[in-house]
């Protein structure tokens, strides 16, 4: 008799979890970063001799991120980039910025990041803090962020697209090649497309 009271409560606090912790996941959505179709892109600019900009990307990245519209709170992402897809549109300054001086994509294959909070600032801007790992050096960074629209897309799949912009100083991940007062300052622009993940 006692041992059907005792699975009996245990039924019922299983039901009560379940129903106290599904509204926190009930609107949490997981999506993919589109990189197969590419309909993403990380982008880099730095001043060249303080009289123009070098312009560049990264060609090889992935990741996946969380939104969750009830509660942004909850939101989250983490990217993966590939170092030694950096593409200037010039091979051998590429292959300078790959090496010993820079990025040493040898020693470090790979740059990451992963998010630690998500605050939104309006309908369809908020605030990401996360951890940025380049070169070795992990640093925390914010990165203002806006939403550019979700929905259904004409193959039956629903995205949802972020842009983003941050700027990192190349001396605190360990680069201080000498490029002079103006080029000390790099600036990122991201726009990620997600493909949701069906459940």
């Amino acid at each position: 008799m006692k041992s059907r009271i005792a699975q009996s409560q245990q039924i019922w606090i299983t039901l009560l979890l379940a129903i106290f912790l599904l509204p926190a996941t009930l609107y949490a959505e997981d999506y993919q970063i589109d990189t197969k179709g590419m309909h993403a892109a990380i982008q880099f600019k730095i001043k060249h001799l303080g009289y123009s900009w070098l312009v560049g990307r990264f060609d090889k990245f992935g990741g996946t991120f969380t939104y969750d519209k009830k509660n942004p709170s909850n939101s989250k992402i983490e990217m993966t980039v590939k170092t030694n897809s950096i593409n200037s549109n010039h091979a051998e300054r590429d292959k300078h910025l790959r090496g010993k001086d820079f990025l040493d994509v040898k020693k470090y294959p790979e740059a990451k990041f992963v998010s630690t909070s998500f605050t939104e600032t309006s309908a369809n801007t908020a605030t990401l803090k996360g951890n940025l790992t380049l070169h070795g050096v992990t640093n925390p960074i914010n990165m203002i962020i806006k939403q550019i629209g979700a929905g259904k897309d004409p193959w039956g799949g629903y995205r949802r697209g972020f842009e983003g912009t941050l700027k990192i100083t190349l001396a605190d991940y360990g680069m201080d090649y000498g490029l002079g007062y103006q080029s000390r300052e790099l600036e990122l622009n991201i726009y990620l497309e997600g493909l949701r993940k069906e459940k």
